[in-house]
């Protein structure tokens, strides 16, 4: 099976594998399994919008008494936050910095961390994850 976002089967030695499609990176880094499914058990869908981080922002959060779930479900988090802004801020896109970690570059230029940012909505509720988008969208 040849999934393009994995790059080539083979890599020669000292060949650089191609860019993965931005759409296969998208839609990996939208997955968000942990946080999908606490908001599943709390009525709320996670569609891609912005009224969905808002939805996020009341849930109540039980995970913080887990010290195993917490940083995964802050991660995913972070991810959704930036597939929202990605599919609905104009000139937003995935980038992967040099150490493999997602930033969304903004048409600005500006790269904003969201998965620290979903860490640090995951830990302690704030900032919002509405409050952040409406502060990415506006740049």
């Amino acid at each position: 099976m040849h999934l393009p976002f994995l790059g080539p089967r083979r890599v020669k030695s000292g060949d650089a594998a191609p860019p993965a499609a931005p759409e296969a990176v998208a839609a990996l880094l939208a997955e968000c399994e942990l946080l999908r499914a606490q908001a599943d058990l709390a009525g709320v869908r996670l569609d891609g919008t912005p009224a969905s981080l808002e939805a996020l922002d009341q849930l109540v959060p039980r995970w913080r008494d887990d010290p195993e779930t917490l940083p995964a479900l802050g991660h995913d988090a972070g991810l959704y936050l930036g597939t929202v802004v990605v599919r609905t801020v104009p000139g937003a896109a995935w980038q992967l910095t040099p150490d493999g970690e997602p930033v969304v570059r903004l048409a600005s230029g500006r790269t904003v961390e969201v998965v620290p940012a979903g860490q640090e909505w995951a830990a302690n509720g704030a900032p919002e994850l509405s409050q952040l988008y409406a502060e990415i969208a506006e740049t």
